[in-house]
Parts: C-alpha cells; structure tokens; sequence
C-alpha cells in the first residue's frame, strides 16, 4: 500500500498500476485527439458555409454554362463542394459538346442526366469529406467510459489484493489506491462527454449542409436547363 500523503490529480496517475496509466495515457491520446478533431471540424464547418454563401450569389449572376464553370473554377471558390458540382456539371455539358454531341433540343434530357450523374459523384466525395473523423468520435464516445472502468476495476482489484496482503483496512492506507483507479473512469468520462456531444452536434451539422446540397443541385440542374432551352 501506499503511503497516502499529498494527493494530487498527476500524482495518483504517476503512482498508479502500470496497466491503469496505459488505460489513462491513452484515453488522454484519445481525448487530445478528439479535441484537436473538434477544432478543426468547427473550423471547417465555418468556412464552408462562408465560401457557399459567396459562391451562390456569384453563382446566380451566371448569364451562360461557361459563365457557370467560370466562377465556379476560380480561385476564390476553390475547394468548395458546390463550386465542385457547379464545374462538373458545367464540364460536362462541355465535354459533350466537343465531344460532337448534340446538348439541346431532343438530347436536353440525356445531357441534364449526365450532368448529374457528374454532380452526384462530387456528393459522394463530400459525404466522405464531412463524415471523416465521425466515427473516431463515435468511438470514443461510446467506449471511453467502458476503458477507464476496466483500469478502475483493475486498480481496485490490486488494491484490494493489497489490504489482503498487509492485513489492513487503515483508510488512509487504502484510500490512494482506490481513488488512483477512479481516476481512470473519471478520464475515461472526460474523453468520452464531448466526443458524445460533438458527435451528435456535427450530424446535424452534415446533415443540415447535406439538406443545403441537395436544394443546390435542384436549382444548379434547372439553371443549366434554362440555359439549354436558350442555346447557351
């Protein structure tokens, strides 16, 4: 048993059992992780919704296809999910042209539906996009508290092997084990409260930017076909 003395947050997690400070040094890992994923989602999430913003206003002053693909592909909207459907569609309306197929008239609905199928596979890459990093949180969120109750169940137990061994039910000689293996479900809680909350938070949030996504490409299909209709 230890000696009781001065307890303090780092040193019950120094003088713990060898397999209680694996479990906490890797919920701590895990918990850095999660927190460093948090930023940059929120990060992330932010300046997506800003570049869109700008780039469907730019977007709706388009006068052709080409004025589309134009703005789309320029620097300002580089990177942007929507810019990326506007200028796959928009270069596939084109390849089709010089391809020496015909895009209007009879073969409007042909050209709309490759069209799409060109937007469709840029949704696909944004679904991976948003969704990376969801299931690390998942993961931590769900199985945290389970890893720090194996080390708190683990450290009690040896502490328990302890007061068989010396013959004593002394508090203060017990009482730093004990609270040593706690620590463990404590971390395991510290990691696994924001990653549950986070998680939660960012479905909505790809959720929601998905429900975006999806009244864009309705409108960027019915601007191309207007502008099929008129022969641009």
């Amino acid at each position: 048993m230890k000696n009781a003395g001065k307890l303090g947050v780092i040193q019950m997690a120094m003088d713990a059992q060898p397999v209680v400070q694996v479990v906490m040094i890797g919920l701590v890992l895990s918990s850095i992780f999660s927190w460093t994923l948090l930023v940059t989602k929120l990060l992330e999430f932010g300046s997506l919704n800003r570049t869109a913003d700008r780039f469907v206003e730019a977007f709706r002053s388009a006068k052709s296809i080409n004025d589309m693909g134009r703005i789309a592909m320029s620097d300002e909207f580089e990177g942007n999910p929507l810019a990326d459907m506007a200028a796959a569609a928009a270069q596939e309306v084109e390849l089709s042209r010089q391809a020496g197929l015909a895009v209007t008239g009879a073969n409007k609905d042909s050209t709309l539906h490759r069209a799409e199928s060109a937007v469709a596979a840029v949704q696909v890459s944004l679904g991976k996009r948003l969704s990376g990093g969801m299931q690390f949180l998942a993961s931590v969120g769900s199985s945290g508290p389970f890893i720090g109750l194996f080390g708190t169940v683990y450290g009690i137990m040896t502490s328990f092997i302890g007061i068989a061994n010396t013959n004593t039910t002394n508090l203060a000689v017990v009482a730093p084990g004990i609270a040593e293996a706690l620590l463990a479900t404590g971390i395991g809680l510290f990691a696994a409260i924001p990653s549950v909350i986070f998680y939660n938070y960012f479905q909505t949030r790809i959720s929601g930017f998905g429900a975006r996504t999806e009244g864009f490409v309705a409108e960027l299909i019915n601007a191309i076909s207007r502008q099929l209709d008129k022969g641009a």
